[in-house]
């Protein structure tokens, strides 16, 4: 591996990096405090409740969900082994309940599995040397295969045959809770009636005529609860964690194969339909049409998860491949909206989600941003909210195609929202602050990462007085209790530490343009006194930055990719000049840091990765000139001298 030596010494320690060293510091004392609180000595949430139907069991996986994202940026050694902990005890928490078997969810929705999956993810992009957590991502992986025990997978439809799934094969139906869809279910009465061709019931209030709650709920069961949807797409996350170990072509071979059928079905539609009937058809089951499906165009949300699982798949087959070709059907979801988008004010007011959006841009009555319809149904599109910005970034992100990079100019331009704004915004997800990001990486944000990163900490100073006052286990039935207490945050230390997006929340795979490792301890993340920040982030430069805050020696290593699959061809960076080196912190003698006159280098790597030797209370300045996917995809090991993959 290439090796290089900082020798810059630090006259002004930077705030970024100071705030960054505080907030990690503060998470360590965080996630301590959250499992001594809430979880059992076996790794369980401490519950004493029910569970109820066939909800739940992301519930009790997603307080955990980005513990070991944490870890990779540099938590504490022993943060690794709890998240490990806290998910077996929580596998074997829901085994008792029966929601799971063979330490997989028995069977329920991928909008919902999706929700399970980050803490998994996790454990194994942390850890690929770990031989039990390697079987499990097969061994899920496999449930999905043609040739299954479990079923779940017909090879001459291309459909998953249900839209409730897992390790027990399809579960038919949309589960007991929706037996009957009750008008007086108020909750549920802002995303409106499910099938809209159901005899006599045309709108809510028709719910409460005697037997329409039964009718309505038998239909959702039988027409609903069969065949494909287009959720499921995210299951494709299963088989490519699995290849990523050792690149076993059955799951390669069935992921593109899966998500090949579905952009043959939008190619035919001329928009990607959410639902496939058992005989492979789409509309089967809905008069033709190409919306009405489970969690599709129609019912609950829309957009918001067929925008997900389009983007969790397509970045799949990037990973998978190597290229961009098939990003098209995800692209395709957005042009479809895109197509009926206007600019007008008043969040808030607007449909199913206005006061989630309002909330998350600050907006009042006055604000404007692009509105795109969420829904469809046998009266065309309705429901509009703001375009969600994450897929388009997603996409710009991994291709840098430049049509995805004028369609978020368009929407920045279309927007009286002030993108620089750094709101303290949380919700579970850990995302919610992608303008004022980019706009740092565009150069119109410049202190983004300082206010970015007090945001951070105000946002876990937060959680950890909620769980001092907060009961030790919650009410029966109130297992969204956890997450809403959850005190270890990633979103901004993600950004900036791997110039990169949080994981898509709904089964996405985490990505980044750098990862950084402790090279003298082979672990992911930071070491001890060290912060970087990335810069820059083009398709083929990262610009990064890295200080060693301490008095001990570290060693940094980079590897380009999250996957290592991009070859760094150069590195340019910044050295103290010949006249300055009586000042290099290295030398025994005390002395008083003078103003250091610099001069950058360059010099080949040819490689995905390269250690960086800090001295104490140094810095360097670091641009990786890139070429994208050089190098097939593989979980990465932090091994000494590791040659390029």
């Amino acid at each position: 591996m290439t090796r290089l030596t900082a020798s810059v010494p630090l006259r002004d320690i930077p705030r970024w990096a100071a705030l960054e060293r505080e907030l990690l510091a503060l998470l360590d004392t965080a996630w301590r405090r959250f499992a001594v609180r809430f979880t059992e000595p076996d790794g369980s949430l401490r519950y004493s409740g029910g569970m109820y139907g066939r909800d739940g069991v992301d519930d009790f996986y997603e307080p955990f969900f980005n513990w070991p994202a944490l870890y990779r940026l540099g938590g504490a050694d022993d943060l690794l082994a709890a998240a490990k902990h806290h998910w077996e005890g929580v596998t074997r928490q829901m085994t008792a309940f029966g929601f799971v078997r063979d330490e997989y969810e028995l069977g329920y929705d991928w909008f919902h599995q999706g929700e399970s999956l980050p803490l998994f993810l996790g454990i194994c992009a942390a850890d690929p040397a770990d031989p039990v957590f390697r079987e499990r991502a097969r061994r899920f992986a496999g449930f999905y295969l043609p040739g299954s025990p479990t079923g779940n997978y017909d090879p001459t439809t291309r459909t998953i045959v249900a839209p409730h799934t897992g390790s027990g094969g399809p579960r038919y139906g949309v589960g007991e809770d929706w037996t009957e869809y009750r008008a007086d279910q108020e909750g549920m009465r802002i995303y409106g009636l499910p099938l809209h061709d159901v005899e006599g019931i045309h709108e809510w209030d028709d719910l409460a005529a005697p037997g329409a709650a039964a009718r309505m709920g038998a239909a959702m069961q039988e027409r609903m609860g069969r065949g494909d949807t287009v959720v499921n797409l995210a299951a494709t996350t299963l088989a490519t964690n699995a290849w990523l170990y050792d690149h076993d072509e059955r799951h390669r071979t069935w992921a593109l194969e899966y998500v090949d059928a579905w952009r043959e079905r939008a190619t035919v539609a001329g928009v990607l339909p959410d639902n496939v009937g058992p005989g492979g058809i789409v509309g089967e089951l809905h008069g033709g049409a190409w919306y009405g499906g489970h969690y599709g165009w129609t019912w609950p949300h829309g957009l918001h998860t067929i925008a997900a699982a389009a983007t969790v798949a397509a970045l799949n087959t990037v990973v998978l491949t190597g290229d961009t070709a098939r990003l098209d059907f995800a692209r395709g979801v957005l042009d479809t909206v895109l197509a009926h988008a206007v600019a007008q004010d008043r969040i808030a007011s607007r449909g199913s989600l206005g006061p989630g959006w309002a909330e998350r841009l600050g907006a009042d009555d006055d604000t404007v941003e692009l509105l795109v319809p969420y829904r469809h149904g046998p009266d065309g599109w309705f429901d509009y909210h703001p375009i969600p910005v994450e897929p388009v970034m997603w996409l710009d992100w991994i291709g840098h195609d430049q049509e995805d990079r004028a369609l978020l100019d368009r929407i920045r331009a279309a927007s009286t929202s002030d993108w620089t704004a750094v709101r303290w915004f949380h919700d579970k997800e850990e995302q919610g602050h992608e303008a004022p990001w980019l706009e740092f990486l565009a150069g119109r944000n410049a202190d983004y990462p300082e206010r970015a990163l007090e945001m951070a900490i105000g946002q876990v100073l937060r959680r950890l007085a909620l769980i001092a006052e907060a009961p030790t286990e919650p009410e029966d039935g109130d297992i969204h209790f956890w997450q809403r207490l959850n005190p270890v945050v990633t979103e901004v230390l993600t950004q900036l530490v791997t110039g990169a997006p949080p994981a898509v929340y709904y089964g996405g795979l985490s990505f980044a343009r750098v990862l950084v490792a402790d090279a003298a301890r082979l672990r992911p993340g930071l070491p001890a006194d060290v912060a970087a920040l990335v810069r820059t982030a083009e398709e083929d430069t990262v610009v990064i930055e890295l200080v060693n805050l301490g008095d001990a020696a570290q060693d940094v290593e980079l590897v380009c990719g999250a996957f290592g699959e991009d070859r760094i061809d150069t590195v340019e960076f910044d050295a103290a000049s010949s006249d300055a080196a009586s000042g290099y912190p290295g030398n025994s003698h005390r002395y008083t840091i003078p103003a250091v006159s610099t001069i950058r280098d360059r010099i080949p790597v040819d490689g995905n990765r390269l250690v960086v030797a800090l001295p104490p209370r140094t810095r360097i300045h670091l641009t990786l000139t890139l070429t994208r996917r050089a190098f097939q995809a593989a979980h990465q090991l932090i091994r000494p001298n590791q040659e390029n993959s």
